[in-house]
């Protein structure tokens, strides 16, 4: 069934989930802040400053007017950085209110809110009214945007507390080379899908140093263990973490040299500041505010996570990356499971 969709963000990942949803043959308008971007995209068919060298879906309409993007849609897909989600989600409110619309909303947006600490589902249900959200669902995974533009085999989870309405998500993307599984939790997807960017900033400053595989795999294994001690006091299954939107996300994110986590993490590992590493990027790095939000968590909730205190303390440059790898090296020992 051809559906109507509102994509909001066109971001890499914005951009071709929004393609993925043309190509499947929905009726897609992706809406972004920037007239040239928007200009580019409808005439071009091109996005070059976050994917080089790709051709967009013809169908696949742009525009720079959300109210107009929005109008008469089933979907809205928000896919725009944590920090500024519920910013955008109360404009999108204010234009459902007044077309007086009813949409299932769906994000793919990987972070904590600072201060609040709230995952981007909640964040949703708090600035739209239930009046005109008819559900809530995230779509998560090992999914970098520039394997997909290359129809690389990729397999995501799409989650909702209501497993129906993870069932439409899932079809309205799954097709050949997009694989998408349904998951009933939530919570665990989304601290997942956040958590795994804190990982990735640490796993590309130990590469910056030489560090090997044996390094990057404790990193990943411990790193997955801070994410799960944490999920699961929110009461997220821990199974999740062994999934897509856990495990397999945080190999690709970690690994990999398109994460823009993993690229800000080389460079903090070569010595350069916070500051000069976000200039270099010119796009949202959001392992850098999930960071602090996780940190500030763990000490709320009194769970133990060394690896993202010391990359939080990296950060906010009170340890060089070599202090806080020796201050982790040198930690008493304890038992692998507790």
């Amino acid at each position: 069934m051809v559906e109507k969709v509102a994509v909001l963000g066109a971001g890499s990942w914005g951009s071709m989930l929004a393609n993925i949803l043309s190509e499947n043959g929905n009726e897609v308008r992706l809406w972004s802040y920037k007239p040239a971007q928007v200009e580019e995209l409808n005439n071009k068919h091109t996005n070059t400053k976050y994917i080089e060298n790709f051709t967009y879906s013809k169908d696949l309409v742009a525009y720079s007017d959300m109210k107009e993007a929005i109008n008469g849609v089933d979907d809205i897909l928000f896919v725009v950085p944590a920090q500024v989600t519920r910013s955008i989600a109360r404009k999108v409110n204010n234009i459902l209110t007044e077309l007086n619309m009813k949409v299932n909303i769906i994000h793919g947006s990987k972070g904590i809110e600072q201060k609040t600490y709230k995952r981007m589902s909640e964040v949703l249900a708090e600035e739209i009214n239930p009046k005109y959200r008819k559900s809530i669902a995230v779509i998560s995974g090992p999914s970098q945007a520039e394997s997909v533009a290359k129809h690389d085999i990729t397999l995501v989870t799409t989650a909702s507390e209501n497993i129906k309405d993870a069932e439409h998500v899932q079809s309205l993307f799954i097709n050949e080379y997009f694989r998408v599984y349904t998951n009933d939790d939530i919570i665990g997807v989304e601290i997942g899908a956040a958590l795994k960017n804190i990982i990735a900033l640490g796993a590309g400053a130990l590469y910056s140093l030489g560090y090997g595989d044996n390094t990057k795999a404790a990193l990943m294994t411990r790193g997955l263990a801070e994410i799960s001690r944490l999920g699961t006091s929110f009461g997220a299954n821990p199974l999740t973490f062994t999934g897509l939107s856990g495990v397999g996300d945080l190999i690709v994110t970690a690994t990999s040299s398109d994460s823009r986590n993993w690229r800000a993490g080389y460079q903090l590992g070569q010595g350069k500041s916070l500051d000069e590493v976000i200039e270099h990027m010119g796009m949202v790095i959001e392992g850098i505010a999930t960071t602090k939000a996780a940190y500030e968590l763990a000490k709320q909730r009194g769970i133990d996570m060394p690896i993202t205190s010391a990359i939080y303390h990296v950060i906010n440059d009170e340890l060089t990356v070599k202090d806080a790898i020796n201050n982790l090296m040198h930690r008493e020992g304890r038992a692998e499971l507790d």
